[in-house]
């Protein structure tokens, strides 16, 4: 059992899935600009896992969300896909994972992630699409060849879609959110593949979005949450006028892109 222990008080984000979660706190990610705005407010916990599938995420999904932690997630954001896409291999090997197989694995996860509490909220993020002949010049020699199409994120990516409505899931599609982008192609990958910074903040952007706009209570979205010990103190910064004191705790000066 791995459990959680956030800081008391403090609702806790988990992010669930395969190298676009492990990787998004690496160079400008998604996940660590959510840890930024939620700094205040949420803890933002990573469990990523580089290759994986859906099958690999319902074979520890009872472990990494144990139905009797005494802390239960109030969001939890999952990703997996990219690597269910890829083409079959002739071994039988890989994580190749058959659409209909896909949709079933996932629709078991939302049913656990959903059944952790009533407070527990959900959002997954569909396939992105790819850049084909970048991806092809970067993968390592040391693998067997890897077929990833723009063919295969889009049916996933739908087939994720799909099952979210069915569900009434809140979902992000990233197959047509990052293709809104006329230089998508070679603005928002690191590798073809992964996400580069700019890659990430439509990431973000649509993740903030869908958490204004959900009606949910209480809301998530970070700017109608409290912010941890926030309330003012003679300890804070003196103001000009020498006779009071400005409480710093929303300030937001530091980040490049000022969130909504």
């Amino acid at each position: 059992m791995i459990g959680f222990a956030p800081a008391p008080g403090r609702p806790l984000f988990v992010l669930f899935g395969s190298s676009i979660v492990q990787f998004s706190f690496s160079n400008g990610g998604w996940g660590a600009a959510l840890a930024d705005i939620y700094a205040r407010k949420a803890d933002i916990l990573l469990r990523g896992y580089i290759g994986w599938n859906s099958r690999r995420a319902l074979q520890v999904i009872d472990k990494v969300f144990p139905k009797d932690s005494p802390v239960q997630p109030s969001l939890v954001i999952v990703y997996f896909g990219g690597n269910d896409s890829v083409a079959a291999h002739s071994s039988g090997l890989g994580p190749h994972v058959p659409l209909e197989e896909y949709i079933d694995n996932m629709r078991k996860i939302a049913k656990h992630l959903k059944s952790l509490s009533e407070k527990t909220r959900v959002i997954f993020l569909s396939c992105p699409p790819l850049n084909e002949e970048t991806l092809r010049k970067s993968t390592s020699t040391v693998l067997s060849e890897i077929v990833r199409t723009n063919e295969t994120c889009r049916l996933y990516s739908e087939a994720c879609v799909s099952l979210c409505k069915e569900m009434d899931l809140k979902v992000v599609d990233l197959w047509n959110g990052m293709q809104k982008r006329d230089d998508w192609a070679t603005a928002c990958f690191t590798d073809g593949l992964h996400l580069s910074e700019e890659g990430s903040k439509i990431v973000v952007e649509e993740i903030l979005r869908v958490l204004k706009e959900a009606e949910w209570d209480p809301c998530l979205h970070w700017k109608a949450m409290p912010t941890e010990f926030g309330e003012d103190s003679p300890y804070d910064l003196v103001s000009s006028s020498g006779q009071s004191t400005i409480n710093p705790s929303d300030w937001t000066f530091h980040r490049r892109i000022q969130w909504d």
